[in-house]
């Protein structure tokens, strides 16, 4: 048995009151905060105007829960803000912010202003032991009469294209109709998932619009073969939403590409009225066919003629598809029209055994022909400068004063 002695007495009571001195700032440290309080809206009514009127709805956690906040109708719908969202403990308030728009699957609307009248909100919260609170409030939304976005007569013609150079479906026309005014925005979704945007937050009236698509992202590279998402996105002034979505493939895809390998014009030195020769062998160095037409190898042209003008214009030049060979000479300086005035067809064949018979033939990747052509030298001039190019109709000169050879002329 210990025995306290009158001496030690007082150092007991120290410690006795240390020890309750502690008991009573440790319980009151542990007080129990409550799990979920002061859930406040930010105002009685919204009034959407389209020009981003919002309410907030806010609240306090005392505790981690996982948080849901709804709206009610009038006829009990419930539409959700946030659902079983985890959320930490915080003195400061959390928020919601509603704009009067929710999510929605009704044909093309992903988003929807929901309809005049009463809505009561509820947040609730959610422990991980299964403990919940719940508090409701209620909330008015008023506004005038709305035309919801859509978008209609939706058309992608043709929904497989070849981009490819040959002018044949190389590109897709996407044409709709909008019948209010939005935002619009359309991507195109690779096989692979990656996302590549084409038209970019552009408002677009009430109208009918077009968009072409070359089977390019917007930087201008080239995407591969394969089924493609073209996916377009209209939203109004208030947040409603409407998306439509569909597929274009890409088959043939490739870049055109021709080289000329060898070119020899002779002879050199003639008389007025006579003949010179040119020979082109030329060689389809890229991934795709290329698509040429005439005049046909061996063809005979003066130098007052140009290539538009034989054959009462049956070669005058077509669409950026086809590609051709062609002789120029220096005092020419026509623009891009008169340029290159005796034209050939990138092929060794007559007309007769063309791709199509007399029209169009086809120089596929790897293949090589040579061509050949004649010019009568009827330009009074002591010199002439001839050389030799490729053509793509109606894009450009794809080699440019190639073989450039002086051709003395005599009288």
């Amino acid at each position: 048995m210990t025995v306290i002695s009158h001496r030690q007495r007082p150092s007991v009571l120290v410690c006795i009151l240390v020890i309750s001195v502690w008991l009573v700032v440790s319980l009151s440290g542990c007080s129990i905060q409550p799990l979920l309080d002061r859930v406040i809206v930010s105002q009685e009514v919204l009034r959407p105007s389209g020009n981003g009127e919002s309410l907030a709805i806010s609240y306090r956690l005392g505790r981690d829960a996982n948080v849901s906040v709804y709206l009610q109708d009038e006829a009990g719908q419930r539409y959700a803000l946030r659902e079983n969202q985890p959320r930490v403990a915080d003195n400061d308030a959390y928020s919601v912010t509603f704009d009067g728009t929710v999510p929605t699957n009704e044909g093309q609307l992903r988003r929807k202003l929901l309809p005049n009248g009463a809505y009561t909100y509820i947040v609730e919260a959610r422990e991980a032991s299964g403990e919940s609170v719940s508090f409701t409030g209620q909330f008015r939304i008023e506004y005038d009469q709305v035309t919801l976005p859509s978008i209609d007569n939706l058309v992608v013609s043709p929904s497989v294209i070849s981009p490819n150079g040959d002018a044949i479906d190389d590109v897709a026309n996407i044409t709709y109709r909008l019948p209010v005014t939005a935002t619009v925005d359309i991507t195109i979704t690779t096989p692979e998932g990656e996302v590549y945007p084409f038209v970019s937050r552009t408002e677009q009236p009430p109208a009918e619009y077009l968009h072409t698509w070359n089977g390019k992202r917007s930087d201008g590279v080239a995407l591969g073969n394969g089924v493609y998402t073209y996916t377009i996105t209209a939203e109004d002034m208030y947040g409603n939403v409407a998306v439509q979505s569909g597929q274009i493939e890409l088959v043939d895809v490739g870049q055109p590409e021709a080289t000329i390998i060898e070119a020899r014009i002779a002879p050199e030195r003639v008389m007025l009225g006579e003949t010179i020769t040119v020979t082109i062998r030329i060689r389809n160095t890229g991934s795709v066919p290329i698509r040429t037409y005439g005049p046909e190898s061996g063809f005979g042209y003066t130098t007052d003629e140009v290539f538009s003008s034989v054959e009462d214009g049956a070669y005058a030049a077509k669409s950026g598809g086809f590609w051709r060979v062609g002789v120029d000479w220096d005092a020419n300086s026509g623009g891009g029209a008169k340029r290159y005035p005796y034209r050939w067809a990138l092929s060794s064949k007559p007309a007769s055994e063309w791709d199509v018979p007399g029209v169009e033939d086809i120089l596929e990747p790897g293949e090589e022909v040579v061509v050949t052509g004649t010019i009568t030298i009827l330009q009074p001039e002591n010199k002439m400068g001839f050389y030799v190019g490729l053509i793509q109709d109606g894009v450009g000169f794809r080699q440019d004063r190639t073989a450039r050879t002086i051709v003395e002329v005599g009288f």
